[in-house]
């Protein structure tokens, strides 16, 4: 049996254990074949993508976890790794996987210190066609002229990407995010105990959900006008955090007793919220420097049994892909026609909600994306040039 391959997967956001879940599954996915490490940053303050964190670790993760000093983590674009990353990339990796966009500075880091000759794959979610201003073009330019391929999330990110400088000669492998099918499941009382905790009888208006940062990309503010204007009876979840809270806590006041804003509901708990739901809506609008680059609680309410309708900005028509509705982002009419008509209809959300959760099995159960990322990862190694 040949060796084990060496795999170093890393990432600012691994600081979270959650966000791990990629490297712990292409660790038993592997099995014999490859070897997974796992690198992440001892602190991590974030901005806009993650709260303040510091690294979460538990014993019993599947794979070694390597903690890396990192510094001015408040700001994504320009924060890098101390010293210790440069001796980890020196300890004889078969592949190196980089969970930092090529253009940051970490990214660039990443390339500088990965061993000549070592395959290294970025994972880049940039859906737009942005020219960076220097130093990012720059980092840009260098980690892609030493990447060995490139790993995206989607049809749009693919699209954007496959003929700019520096990615269009690499190898690219489109696979989207993952769901832990154990955690994010259909749990009809777990839905019940969550609206008795809210104040809801059991039996009343169904339950439209909003899930996401509460900012206006996000489309909020159009659900809001959008519910206000159906004559369909409703009733509305929105779980989140953001500058568009007060706006929202005004909204729910001129309804009350039908919406319920929860802006405290840590990741873990999300699966019994989105239970509570009966459809759940992901209205996001494209700006001139924004497209939904995927939408993973589009993945987690199928994995919930929780029909969805979307908006055609960036990602999400290609990930409900036929299993919800699609709407377009700024058609008010639509959305109303389209909600009512499945908020008046059980049957319809019952077959929306089975055909999502098989999607959320065959597509985007964390094993077959370990197993996708491994695949590619393999090629890379099998067609490198002697």
């Amino acid at each position: 049996m040949p060796p084990a391959r060496r795999l170093l997967s890393l990432g600012h956001s691994y600081v979270v254990s959650a966000n791990r879940r990629l490297a712990h599954e292409m660790s038993l996915v592997g099995g014999d074949a490859w070897d997974v490490t796992a690198a992440a940053p001892l602190y991590f303050h974030g901005l806009r993508d993650l709260w303040p964190h510091t690294l979460e670790v538990h014993p019993d993760e599947p794979c070694p976890l390597v903690p890396l000093p990192a510094y001015l983590t408040r700001h994504v674009h320009v924060f890098f790794y101390g010293r210790r990353l440069r001796n980890l990339l020196r300890q004889g990796w078969d592949v190196v996987h980089c969970w930092e966009e090529p253009y940051v500075l970490a990214g660039a880091q990443v390339a500088w210190w990965t061993a000549e000759g070592t395959p290294l794959v970025y994972r880049t979610a940039q859906s737009l066609p942005k020219r960076y201003p220097p130093p990012f073009n720059w980092a840009e330019r260098y980690a892609m002229s030493r990447a060995a391929g490139w790993v995206c999330s989607g049809t749009t990110v693919a699209g954007n990407l496959a003929k700019r400088e520096g990615y269009a000669d690499k190898p690219m492998s489109r696979i989207p995010l993952g769901v832990d099918l154990a955690t994010f499941r259909p749990d009809r009382e777990a839905g019940r105990a969550v609206r008795r905790e809210l104040g809801w009888e059991e039996g009343g208006p169904a339950v439209v959900g909003f899930l996401g940062r509460l900012v206006p990309e996000k489309g909020v503010d159009l659900l809001m006008r959008v519910l206000a204007g159906l004559a369909t009876p409703w009733r509305a979840l929105i779980l989140g955090a953001g500058p568009l809270e007060g706006r929202i806590h005004h909204w729910a006041a001129k309804h009350p007793g039908r919406v319920r804003v929860c802006t405290n509901v840590r990741h873990a708990e999300v699966p019994r919220y989105l239970a509570a739901m009966d459809v759940l809506c992901a209205p996001s609008r494209t700006t001139p420097r924004w497209r939904e680059q995927f939408g993973r609680m589009i993945i987690e309410a199928f994995a919930c049994g929780v029909p969805v309708v979307g908006s055609d900005s960036g990602e999400i028509p290609h990930v409900v892909d036929g299993i919800g509705l699609v709407v377009g982002e700024a058609d008010e009419a639509g959305w109303r026609d389209g909600l009512a008509a499945l908020l008046e209809s059980p049957a319809r959300r019952g077959e929306m909600a089975e055909r999502g959760l098989q999607r959320a099995r065959d597509a985007y159960a964390w094993p077959v994306i370990a197993r996708q990322y491994l695949d590619f990862f393999g090629q890379i190694l099998d067609h490198r040039t002697p």
